[in-house]
C-alpha cells in the first residue's frame, strides 16, 4: 500500500503534514500562528488579554499566543494595576454602601 498524496517523507523517514493535507491527517499536530516574526501585543491587547485571563474566560489559543510574543513584565505590570483597581473600587462601592446604610 502506498502513502498518501499529501504526506511527504523527510529524510529520517517520519511522515509530516503538507500544505496539501487540510484535514490534518498526519499524526502532529498544525501550528496556526507558527511564524517567529508575529509582533508583540499592544497596550490594549495586554489590557484584554489580562482582564480576560482575571474573569477566566482567556482561550488556550490566546494564552499560547501571549506567552510566546508577549513579554512577561508587560503583563504583570499591567496585572498588578489592575488588582490595585480592583481592590480599589471595591473599598469604594463597600464606604458607600455603608454611609447609606447608616442614614
Amino acid at each position: 500500500m502506498s502513502q498518501p498524496e499529501s504526506t511527504e517523507k523527510n529524510p529520517d523517514d517520519s511522515v509530516v503534514a503538507s500544505d496539501k493535507d487540510p484535514l490534518n491527517t498526519s499524526q502532529e499536530p498544525l501550528q496556526p500562528n507558527s511564524d517567529k516574526t508575529s509582533k508583540p501585543p499592544g497596550v490594549l491587547g495586554v489590557f484584554q488579554s489580562v482582564i480576560a485571563a482575571m474573569f477566566g474566560v482567556q482561550s488556550e489559543e490566546k494564552r499560547q499566543q501571549d506567552f510566546e510574543s508577549g513579554h512577561a513584565g508587560n503583563y504583570i505590570f499591567v496585572g498588578v494595576v489592575m488588582v490595585v483597581i480592583f481592590v480599589f473600587t471595591l473599598i469604594a462601592v463597600v464606604n458607600a454602601i455603608l454611609e447609606n446604610a447608616g442614614q
